[in-house]
């Protein structure tokens, strides 16, 4: 399901395709691009007063990259004396969608679906059809049940469809007893989510992390056809194994489970080896005693959008599930001259793979060690409660695991330009203390910026020191990061008193004041 690049040979002649233009892809237009305009890479009106130019950004560039290994429906129908190799690599998958609804209300599965034709469609899929099962709990055999699976047959061979995806995670035994049903591939939603990282990973800790992620899910999956994945590479004297083979041996699905496993533990060493050089960087920034902001929030909610906005700069926006997964960190000045790191990390969703949050903990923790949290929600969802919960779940979960505190979170509402009024108004009585903005229009901004300026104040922390004059370092340190109360120069140095960030005030507790604070 992973894009590939659209270039064949046709008659004997090289052809390309530019899915980004209109001519080659109709339904792709510029409004599809977020908050995701090339507005919002670089030309919002916040970024304009920034003193933004023209030139493509590293944002820009990217979505340019991606856009250019978008495929084409139906161009495999014009291609003869193709393999189904090159068949399958050439054109959209044509995927039907089915899901269990075991709880919750007709909206909230209907919901679900929809999320799960997203992604299908990010994969680079086109979606056909959609069923959904009610059932008490899936079939343990079938995910939808015998009869279910009939249907489903029926739908697929109607559709002309060549892949499944069902909404939840299969076991080994449920994907291969329902293939043998449908007789075409099936994925299900953690084999998807795998697959859409996999596309957008750019890094080399990204890219570490998804095929590690990807391993961890195949190894209990891993099969093969007919005896070759049973038959063994040596026998007992006497067989015809030959010399340096004979012994009990080793099936060939044995030895490619053993070969996953010696793959997955290098790739957990080169992790651990990035992650050394991520820890340092983080600890350089906490140590420089500049407040740090963590944006996190569901998947497509506009975090890159709103880092864009606060910063200026020109993170890659992408109106994509996932289009971020390597965390990106940038400076930015508030209102009252405060210096703020704000980091764009990966978003989440509903039933995020374990494997992923294992493979990506790495990542995920720019969240433990940030001051402020800010939750960044897709107001024009439908169910944006949900994606508050789902969200809220994995930071718990990984904050727990580190065993620091939970940093405070400030909720922000985006996208209230697509939002009806009636439930606009709803929301502002459901998150009292959420701030409503809209990045594509540029609203609330400037009153989200001034709340910044009160909610990191109130996370400052009052010292009274008394510096020596060789430390004239940290004195500039309170004079650009703290706001100065009191000061006053004695002959054992400057006292002062002040009101700084944590981190500051941490390096500042050798000095303590002992005597009495400045008159």
């Amino acid at each position: 399901m992973r894009n590939s690049d659209i270039s064949g040979t046709m008659n004997g002649s090289p052809e390309s395709f530019d899915a980004h233009s209109p001519e080659t892809d109709p339904g792709v237009t510029v409004d599809d691009i977020d908050s995701g305009t090339s507005e919002a890479n670089g030309a919002t009106p916040s970024t304009r007063r920034a003193g933004w130019s023209s030139d493509p950004t590293t944002g820009e560039l990217q979505l340019d990259e991606r856009s250019a290994l978008r495929r084409i429906a139906g161009l495999s129908t014009e291609l003869t004396d193709i393999t189904e190799v090159e068949y399958r690599q050439l054109r959209l998958e044509r995927v039907v969608l089915v899901g269990v609804w075991t709880e919750g209300s007709v909206a909230r599965a209907e919901a679900s679906m929809a999320e799960l034709a997203r992604l299908a469609e990010t994969a680079g899929s086109e979606v056909l059809e959609a069923l959904i099962q009610r059932r008490d709990r899936p079939d343990p055999a079938t995910y939808i049940g015998s009869g279910k699976a009939e249907e489903l047959r029926a739908v697929v061979l109607s559709t002309g469809a060549d892949t499944v995806i069902c909404d939840g995670e299969l076991t080994p035994a449920q994907l291969t007893a329902l293939e043998k049903v449908v007789k075409v591939k099936v994925v299900d939603r953690t084999a998807l989510i795998l697959d859409i990282f996999a596309q957008h990973a750019t890094s080399r800790e990204g890219k570490a992390q998804v095929a590690l992620a990807q391993m961890e899910y195949m190894l209990p999956r891993l099969r093969g056809w007919g005896e070759s994945m049973s038959r063994q590479a040596g026998g007992r004297a006497g067989s015809n194994g030959g010399v340096g083979l004979r012994g009990p041996g080793e099936t060939k699905i044995e030895t490619d489970r053993r070969r996953i496993r010696e793959r997955m533990a290098k790739l957990r060493r080169e992790i651990r080896e990035m992650k050394t050089a991520r820890d340092t960087k983080r600890a350089r920034r906490t140590s420089s005693g500049v407040p740090s902001v963590a944006i996190v929030g569901y998947t497509n909610a506009g975090k890159s959008s709103l880092m864009n906005a606060l910063t200026g700069s020109g993170v890659l926006v992408q109106d994509a599930l996932f289009a971020t997964l390597d965390p990106t960190t940038r400076r930015a000045e508030l209102e009252d001259g405060r210096e703020v790191v704000f980091t764009d990390t990966v978003g989440f969703v509903r039933h995020l793979p374990t494997q992923l949050v294992e493979a990506f903990r790495s990542t995920l923790e720019e969240v433990t060690g940030a001051d402020l949290l800010l939750h960044v929600v897709d107001g024009s969802d439908a169910l944006p409660a949900e994606q508050i919960k789902a969200v809220r779940e994995v930071v718990t979960e990984v904050i727990r695991e580190s065993g620091q505190p939970a940093p405070p979170e400030l909720l922000v509402v985006n996208k209230i330009d697509e939002v009806d009024p009636v439930e606009l108004t709803r929301l502002r009585g459901l998150l009292p203390g959420a701030e409503f903005v809209s990045v594509h229009k540029d609203l609330g901004i400037d009153r989200l910026r001034t709340r910044l300026d009160e909610v990191l104040g109130g996370l400052d922390v009052e010292v009274s020191v008394l510096l020596p004059y060789t430390r004239g370092d940290l004195l500039a340190r309170i004079h650009a990061d703290g706001r100065i109360s009191r000061s006053e120069h004695t002959e054992n140095g400057t006292r002062v008193q002040a009101r700084v960030p944590s981190a500051l005030a941490a390096a500042l507790s050798g000095y303590a004041n002992a005597g009495n604070p400045p008159a």
